[in-house]
């Protein structure tokens, strides 16, 4: 069956004044993108082709953040998100609440807006930055189970969609070069350096999201791709 090369041009990312949402949305648009970006931040990308939309994605019903013509975006891609760290015994349930309504409830209220009218056009691409962490880690547990229904939902949604020419796929890095890696909640989890013996770079995630986005990409799907420097080797 031959395919129609059609190139994507617009794509919506989440988390895109800072770190790993910032480095996609700056190589989107250096391939030609328009890109519009939601982040509860001010913008910080200047660009012709890259529009901003300030508010907290953690709100009560974040797809209002986005316009009509958001709808006729070719790609989701998901990258907010935020950290915390604490044993047992000092789990608040409001930063758990938090966690979730970033990472997932915000995912499932955009991508019921958006992955719809990709499968009605037939083509699209949804990415989600998971993490590494989501198996579990000791002072972890209410970021990892918020990751780790990402896992859930996303390959749920890839099995619904693969029929309708539209990929969702997962990239799970370990820890990252980020502005998230000085905050104070993580204090008493520090990262654990991978066995290259460094970070990884959000440049380096940027450049597999501009693959899983690629026409040559197509036939990959409900996957979740760890990047992580060699930390998912058996020990």
């Amino acid at each position: 069956m031959s395919i129609e090369r059609v190139p994507a041009r617009f794509a919506v990312v989440t988390g895109s004044s800072a770190g790993i949402g910032r480095a996609i949305a700056q190589a989107l648009l250096a391939d030609g993108w328009r890109v519009t970006g939601m982040d509860r931040a001010p913008a910080s990308i200047e660009h012709p082709a890259y529009v901003h939309r300030a508010g907290d994605l953690a709100g009560p019903a974040p797809e209002l953040m986005l316009d009509e013509g958001d709808c006729c975006a070719d790609a989701l891609i998901h990258a907010a998100g935020l950290m915390h760290a604490a044993p047992l015994g000092e789990l608040h349930p409001d930063v758990g609440d938090r966690l979730w309504r970033v990472h997932v409830r915000a995912l499932e209220r955009l991508a019921n807006r958006l992955l719809p009218p990709m499968a009605q056009r037939r083509s699209g691409r949804l990415i989600v930055i998971g993490s590494r962490v989501s198996g579990g880690l000791p002072r972890r547990s209410q970021y990892a189970a918020s990751k780790s229904a990402l896992i859930g939902m996303v390959r749920s949604w890839a099995s619904e969609l693969a029929p309708d020419g539209v990929t969702a796929n997962i990239v799970s890095p370990a820890a990252t070069r980020t502005a998230m890696l000085d905050d104070p909640t993580r204090a008493s989890s520090a990262p654990r350096m991978p066995p290259i013996g460094r970070l990884i770079e959000a440049d380096e995630i940027a450049a597999l999201v501009r693959f899983l986005l690629s026409f040559e990409a197509a036939a990959i799907t409900g996957q979740d791709i760890a990047i992580c420097g060699g930390a998912s080797l058996p020990v």
